[in-house]
């Protein structure tokens, strides 16, 4: 786990720089993960967060080097798996504010599994998906999230298989909050992601983050010529069907905004009696003695 800087517990952060992290991100100048970056320093700050209240988790690709850059607590995890250690770590510490970054490969591809059953557990957290429809770090291969027909290293002759949906299954597995944004627009996505964290559940919000060195398809170009928010349009954010409807456009226009926010579906440690009395786990007392911890701990090291 990544350590803190002290200085930053005895006040309130009043500027997206204090949630700067003590490594400078070594993405490609003009990546659209930035863009995340900088929204997500500046929703904290705008909260009022402190660095120790946050815990960011993320699995591996490009945009899962984020807990690096951002000052917090911070795991940089396995491929794939970042939401069971999330999981694990908000049913722990209920009080922490846990995010999760990554990619549409890590989180979509690898980590599918684990998308769909922290969405239907309705786990509090907060997962931020830079979806660049692209393998990145490993220089261009099909994504999970890649367009039909896409050429791409994979795929010389076009991809054949449907892209996924993140949006739509989100929804379909029983997310609680979903949410879409476009990493151009900062503003819009910073206010996406504060709704996100003061939602109680599991909100996600899919980033269309243009990878500019592999993906010459979905540029930054591509997508501001065809999103529009779900905001304009006046969407009912409580008509499920509406939502998906709304998600499955591709075309001359690309919606972003909340497609979908329940409200009365209590979070999972909200829900389990065993998580609900006491608090996290972390804050109850180990039920044995020390000399058996000991043991345990010996037996372990």
């Amino acid at each position: 786990m990544d350590g803190i800087d002290t200085r930053q517990l005895a006040f309130n952060p009043q500027t997206a720089n204090d949630f700067k992290g003590k490594v400078d991100p070594d993405w490609c100048p003009g990546c659209g993960d930035f863009g995340v970056l900088n929204s997500l320093r500046k929703a904290c700050a705008d909260m009022g967060l402190k660095p120790h209240e946050i815990l960011t988790i993320s699995g591996i690709g490009c945009s899962s080097n984020f807990p690096g850059y951002f000052n917090s607590y911070g795991m940089h995890t396995l491929h794939g798996r970042s939401l069971a250690v999330a999981t694990g770590a908000k049913m722990a510490n209920h009080e922490l504010n846990v995010f999760v970054t990554g990619g549409d490969g890590d989180g979509y591809g690898i980590g599918g599994n684990h998308f769909t059953h922290t969405a239907r557990r309705n786990v509090d957290l907060t997962y931020i998906v830079m979806d660049n429809e692209i393998y990145g770090l490993t220089t261009g291969q099909l994504s999970p999230t890649s367009s039909l027909d896409m050429k791409t290293k994979s795929s010389p002759h076009g991809s054949v298989e449907f892209p996924f949906n993140p949006i739509t299954s989100a929804i379909m597995n029983g997310a609680t909050f979903v949410a879409r944004a476009f990493s151009s627009d900062t503003k819009h996505m910073s206010m996406l992601m504060q709704q996100a964290i003061e939602h109680r559940g599991f909100a996600l919000i899919s980033v269309f983050s243009p990878c500019i060195t592999f993906n010459h398809d979905n540029t930054v170009q591509f997508f501001k010529t065809r999103v529009k928010k779900l905001e304009d349009e006046e969407h009912d954010t409580s008509d499920w069907k509406s939502a998906c409807e709304k998600a499955m456009l591709w075309g001359d226009t690309i919606y972003t905004g909340l497609f979908l926010h329940v409200k009365d579906r209590p979070s999972l440690d909200e829900a389990e009696p065993i998580l609900k009395e006491g608090g996290g786990i972390s804050s109850r007392p180990l039920g044995i003695s020390k000399e058996q911890s000991d043991k345990i701990i010996s037996r372990m090291m």
